[in-house]
């Protein structure tokens, strides 16, 4: 393996270098008030009641922690993996006596909701790929729907669909999740956003006629009769549970089911003109069960969040595909998705708009100076679309990040010039994703916004901060807290973190893996991540390159850098450019300043996708990478 030693002294340490390590610091410090507050000290089980009701809420107690083995992969103390992995435990054998959980797995409930989930399970295999128990798990998951489990026979290879909207451990998990004798589908105050699932169930017009116990009925016998069995497009997110097991096992099966699986879903949109089906019934037939609509299937275009969770799943699929097989074509599902959408916006008054998910949009909408912004329709029924939002940045962001191309860095400028406010200030929040700062991280990666680094850092910092105050200042009877108090309160947020150090942006949260230009390990103490005191910023990407600075901030210790092109080593760096210092440091013991700094850039053939930096105390190094991304066999093995 090549190495290059850094040489060049960093007498001024940049902000965001000691900022980004302090961001570290106090997350391995947070989870501790959060565990000595909401979990039991001996079993890690969060405090609650004994019993989750129906199928829903498996994916809250979850999500309340999936992200603490992502911090330990970007540089977290070791503790986040350890803790990580008890509390997926403990969850697990939580849910288990609750009667969600069978073989460790979710008995049956929808891939959107799973996926939210398994996206922990996905950064712990990540982040020790060795571990037996790991191994075992991803495997028997992933065999839930290659039909290895009698119990679980999930998949119809005839028809290559997965066969009903609700599967898992359990096999495919028939009926429309929670109504119990009599569908009803009854008027919720939660629900009202996301109005009607169908407007043609005969007298049920407005929301608000689901009062009538009588209409209730109608509606969830309709929902039963129309989302209960066949496949979905939201079940594209299940081909990240077997794209992890191909991760961990390089059995070649996993790649043969996920292009069979997303091949089919592509041949279904080239049939109904590029845009996908969201419903397909048992005999593969589009519409089966909805008088042959394309639309209308659970969570699918009409209801309750349409494009939102639809491009999701073909953003997930479709990615998952190209990694495996590294065939970029698999990129136009979610692409021509997009592109459809995109055509039907138009610039609206947002104020006049009602949006189902309005909340999400906090940073989008917080600097819009005459409140005109460019806006798509999220959903589709029999009258059309409707419900207009502002696009999320997540979805185009993510297509680019996986194709570097131009058309798609394109789409990104069109939306930017028709969004009616700057992208470069950082709006303080946070969403239930973790993300929302695509916009001042693309103009950073342009060159457009130099200090983005410092000011999301600052702001990661912030919201650490207030989590922290939010836990103290809690004094809720934890036994009767709704299902989404706890993951509200996980005061860990790696946004800033993979943005910086990865040059990503953050993972499609229902399902999706980490795809990034680069990542970090520490060969000395043999683990994942960034050494301690190595700060690291991905300053630039493009398609074939990314520019990657490092910072030793130790003045006493040398340290030594693996960095890897791709989370899963898919990618191969070509060649390095670095500035090597040619001039005499630290100087004569005469001088009272030190010597004025030459450099000289020098470039070596890597044809590898590792590259080891050794830093000496106090040093930095700036890479320039040349890479050929995609076009290595993809593992989550570990370079020793």
């Amino acid at each position: 393996m090549l190495t290059i030693n850094a040489s060049m002294p960093c007498l001024t340490p940049p902000a965001w270098a000691a900022l980004e390590r302090r961001l570290i610091e106090v997350m391995d410090q947070s989870v501790h008030p959060f565990l000595q507050k909401y979990t039991h000290p001996d079993t890690g089980e969060l405090i609650w009641r004994d019993k989750l009701f129906g199928r829903d809420g498996a994916d809250d107690f979850y999500e309340s922690f999936y992200n603490w083995p992502l911090h330990y992969l970007l540089g977290g103390a070791d503790h986040m993996l350890s803790l990580g992995q008890r509390e997926w435990d403990a969850v697990t054998r939580q849910l288990t006596r609750s009667g969600q959980i069978h073989k460790e797995y979710e008995i049956g409930y929808d891939q959107f909701h799973q996926g939210e989930s398994y996206i922990y399970f996905y950064f712990l295999c990540l982040a020790d790929p060795t571990n037996p128990v790991l191994q075992d798990r991803a495997k028997r998951f992933a065999g839930f729907y290659l039909n290895e489990d009698p119990e679980a026979p999930n998949y119809d290879p005839a028809h290559q669909l997965i066969r009903a909207p609700h599967n898992g451990s359990g096999g495919p998990r028939w009926g429309f999740a929670d109504f119990e004798g009599e569908p009803s589908y009854n008027w919720g105050e939660g629900m009202r956003p996301y109005g009607l699932p169908y407007e043609d169930v005969p007298g049920v017009k407005t929301y608000d006629d689901l009062n009538d116990p009588e209409l209730a009925g109608r509606m969830g016998r309709a929902m039963q009769d129309r989302m209960s069995r066949g496949d979905v497009a939201g079940n594209l997110c299940v081909t990240s549970l077997i794209t992890n097991a191909f991760l961990m096992t390089g059995d070649e099966k996993y790649t043969r089911w996920v292009q069979e699986y997303v091949g089919a879903w592509m041949e279904r949109a080239r049939q109904n003109g590029g845009l996908m089906p969201d419903n397909v019934g048992l005999s593969g037939e589009v519409g089966e069960y909805i008088n042959g609509k394309w639309y209308g299937g659970l969570y699918g275009w009409s209801w309750p969040h349409g494009f939102y969770n639809i491009e999701m799943a073909a953003l997930v699929g479709a990615t998952n595909a190209y990694l495996m097989t590294r065939d970029p074509a698999y990129l136009e599902l979610p692409r021509v998705q997009m592109d459809h959408i995109v055509k039907l916006g138009a610039m609206r008054d947002i104020r006049e708009l009602v949006m189902s998910i309005g909340q999400h949009w906090v940073g989008q909408t917080a600097g819009i100076s005459d409140h005109k912004t460019f806006v798509v329709p999220y959903r589709y029924t029999d009258s059309g679309w409707f419900d207009y939002q502002p696009m999320s940045l997540v979805y185009p962001t993510a297509l680019w990040n996986a194709s570097g191309t131009t058309e798609d860095w394109e789409r990104l400028e069109y939306l930017r010039a028709n969004s009616g406010y700057e992208w470069e200030p950082v709006v303080p929040f946070r969403g239930k994703e973790d993300f929302g700062h695509e916009q001042p991280w693309l103009r950073f990666i342009a060159g457009e916004n130099p200090a983005y680094p410092e000011t999301i850092l600052q702001e990661s910092i912030g919201q650490v901060t207030r989590r922290l105050d939010m836990i103290r200042a809690d004094h809720d009877d934890l036994t009767q807290v709704g299902i989404h108090h706890w993951q509200q309160l996980n005061p860990v947020t790696t946004e800033a973190l993979v943005q910086l150090t990865t040059g990503a942006p953050q993972i499609i949260y229902n399902g999706g893996l980490l795809f990034c230009r680069v990542r970090y390990f520490d060969p000395v103490r043999l683990r994942p991540g960034l050494p301690p005191d190595v700060a690291a910023l991905v300053e630039k990407v493009s398609d074939d390159g990314a520019v990657v600075h490092l910072v030793n901030l130790n003045l006493f210790e040398d340290r030594e850098v693996l960095i890897q092109a791709g989370a899963f080593g898919e990618h191969q760096f070509v060649s390095v450019t670095y500035p090597v210092r040619t001039s005499d440091y630290p100087g004569k013991l005469s001088q009272y300043a030190a010597p004025t700094l030459q450099t000289a850039s020098e470039r070596m053939e890597v044809n590898d996708r590792l590259l080891q930096v050794h830093m000496p105390p106090g040093t930095e190094i700036t890479l320039d990478f040349m890479m050929e991304r995609f076009v290595n066999v993809p593992s989550y093995r570990l370079p020793w």
